[in-house]
């Protein structure tokens, strides 16, 4: 029998706990009409717009054929606006995605802190942070070279 390292260990609960999370948060945006997925594109299009398509798949954790799919669904809804600039498109708000970030971030921001504080102390988060974020640089090095 093989017997799995720690570090596959951890991957399976990372990999674990994120389609977890994203389950729970998919059924309480429900009732905002919207997925994890879209609260992703959508938080990332409100914090860096305009924004690059290119750039946009890279921050989201979306595949890069499921984001065309999702800006096309998202622009047919009103939330998002797609911009050509010779070859590349530039991605913004609408007032109507303005107006869908104000409804929903707050909430979605309570719903995953709640999840997270109802488990971890203080100190135990902070670590997790410090750690994760140690673990995301290091793939995202890995990624660029």
């Amino acid at each position: 029998m093989i017997k799995n390292t720690l570090g596959s260990l951890i991957w399976l609960r990372i990999a674990r706990f994120t389609h977890q999370s994203n389950l729970l948060s998919n059924e309480f945006l429900k009732q905002f009409g919207i997925t994890a997925a879209q609260f992703d594109v959508l938080n990332q299009v409100s914090t860096y717009q305009p924004i690059m398509q290119s750039q946009l798949a890279v921050k989201v954790t979306v595949s890069e054929g499921g984001i065309s799919r999702m800006l096309t669904r998202l622009e047919q809804e009103g939330y998002i606006q797609r911009k050509q600039d010779w070859k590349t498109k530039w991605i913004a708000l609408t007032s109507k995605g303005e107006d869908k970030m104000h409804e929903v971030f707050e909430h979605q921001l309570t719903f995953q802190t709640s999840i997270v504080n109802e488990c971890l102390t203080e100190d135990e988060q902070k670590t997790l942070y410090k750690l994760m974020t140690k673990l995301q640089k290091h793939t995202e090095n890995k990624l660029e070279n």
